[in-house]
């Protein structure tokens, strides 16, 4: 499966010369120019990892990376800059990102880091273990939901993949074609396909959440599925 990466560098040089290396490697890109385009992309596109400039034209890369961790927390994110003071890197990996990169830079050296972050990435056994939302709990490593009434559910495998991946871009709406090829790793696969929103409906049942008026897992008109950012606590223990 083609990784994708989205670049995030104000200077045209550098961006192109990213974005050719990237490519010529085997990657897909995404490429932006400024701060604010950058966190929106970071945000909404379906990404596997994001090279992301400090000083950008709109909002810095810290401030970006910041935000992208609320929503996003296990996407990997390297650092790219010409600040080499080691205060700017503590304080880029303290906001959560996974490398630094110190301009200037070879072409090797990156995609040396880009493969390190993303076989890091890959390796790691569960991204969330346990999360919380509207009085249920959920816990990722038993594959159980404990509801706000207190009753439990149990998760089959592909309900658990699902709802982790809708955790991890909690707030994003995600189109049934991502879902289909990164959680049922079929890429290219038919998004009219019935077998998500099945699972989808399943999935509310086990959350006590209404089919008719979702709190939890919420319906994206035209687009897809999302989590809530978060969902009004039915009177049950957090």
């Amino acid at each position: 499966m083609v990784k994708t990466v989205l670049v995030v560098e104000d200077d045209p040089a550098i961006l192109r010369g990213l974005v050719d290396a990237l490519q010529f490697a085997g990657y897909a890109v995404i490429a932006c120019q400024d701060g604010e385009e950058g966190l929106q992309t970071a945000l909404s596109a379906a990404l596997d990892l994001c090279v992301l400039d400090v000083m950008l034209p709109g909002r810095d890369g810290f401030t970006i990376l910041a935000e992208v961790r609320k929503s996003r927390p296990a996407l990997p994110v390297i650092l790219v800059t010409a600040r080499g003071a080691e205060q700017d890197r503590v304080h880029g990996l303290k906001t959560g990102a996974d490398d630094y990169v110190v301009k200037p830079f070879s072409s090797k050296e990156l995609l040396a880091r880009v493969e390190a972050v993303l076989r890091r990435s890959a390796e790691r056994p569960c991204d969330i273990g346990r999360f919380e939302i509207g009085g249920r709990t959920i816990d990722f490593e038993r594959r159980e939901v404990r509801r706000p009434d207190a009753s439990t559910a149990q998760l089959s495998e592909r309900e658990a993949e699902l709802l982790r991946y809708l955790v991890q871009n909690r707030g994003r709406a995600i189109a049934r074609s991502e879902l289909l090829e990164r959680v049922w790793g079929l890429p290219g696969g038919d998004s009219s396909t019935r077998a998500i929103d099945m699972h989808i409906v399943n999935l509310r049942g086990k959350l006590a959440d209404p089919s008719h008026a979702p709190q939890v897992v919420l319906t994206v008109r035209g687009k897809g599925y999302m989590l809530a950012q978060d969902a009004p606590d039915e009177g049950g223990s957090t």
